[in-house]
């Protein structure tokens, strides 16, 4: 018969899976990235003549722009309010707040953004010979920066709007949530893979990149559909962190 500590450890770990799934902690997980990558990139941008600021971000800026005048914070705001509508909307649900859960899917983050760097990365380099790494264009300030913000508003936009509407959409499309859940994940993989190509600032056009990106964005795009908004922010902002400190080689 399983003892009672180890009945006890099952529950603790079900609880931890069922809390940080939520918007709840989705939202407050984030909030961090958030802070650190407004900050860090009003700092690199200081003075500088031709500030940069990540592609997803500028997007939704522009969406949000037109529904009123621009201003600099005024995305992080709106991230914000709909971040407390959640709060609100599942305060009903008695959703436990603890320290150790948010440390929790920070360090489950970590290890997700190693193991799937690198399982991605050897089988692209198995099929093309080499491993893909693309080329850092700014400091290591900036970098960094670019990285957090990769993390937070890339997965809003590619995650938590694109694969979660499409998902919403197969699902009424088709009869069963596995088929819904598979369309979403591997087209949206896709389009979050090729619109790293797409514009003035898009980068040249390369098969191995491309496969690199759609496997990965189709890592992400399973842990935002298993584990929620905050693990995969976590994973992409961590995975382009490691990357900019050259922990890959």
């Amino acid at each position: 018969m399983p003892s009672s500590s180890s009945a006890a450890d099952r529950t603790l770990r079900s609880a931890y899976w069922a809390a940080t799934r939520t918007g709840t902690y989705g939202f407050l997980s984030t909030l961090p990235l958030l802070v650190a990558y407004e900050v860090m990139i009003a700092v690199a941008n200081y003075g500088s003549g031709r500030p940069v600021r990540i592609g997803a971000d500028v997007w939704m800026k522009q969406i949000v722009a037109l529904f009123g005048g621009p201003a600099p914070w005024v995305l992080a705001g709106v991230v914000v309010a709909i971040g407390i509508g959640i709060l609100v909307y599942e305060r009903g649900s008695n959703i436990p707040l603890r320290a150790r859960y948010f440390a929790g899917i920070i360090a489950e983050s970590a290890v997700y953004a190693l193991l799937v760097a690198g399982l991605v990365g050897q089988m692209v380099a198995a099929v093309f010979a080499a491993w893909p790494s693309p080329q850092m264009a700014h400091d290591l300030w900036t970098q960094l920066a670019l990285s957090i913000g990769a993390g937070l508003y890339e997965e809003l936009v590619f995650r938590v709007l694109l694969v979660g509407g499409l998902f919403l959409l197969f699902r009424w499309m088709f009869s069963g949530e596995t088929t819904a859940y598979v369309a979403a994940a591997v087209i949206g993989a896709g389009i979050f893979s090729f619109v790293h190509y797409v514009g003035a600032l898009g980068d040249p056009f390369a098969l191995d990149s491309f496969t690199f990106r759609f496997l990965f964005g189709l890592a992400l795009n399973v842990l935002f559909l298993l584990r929620g908004f905050g693990v995969a922010a976590w994973t992409h902002a961590l995975y382009d962190i490691y990357f900019t400190l050259g922990v890959f080689g």
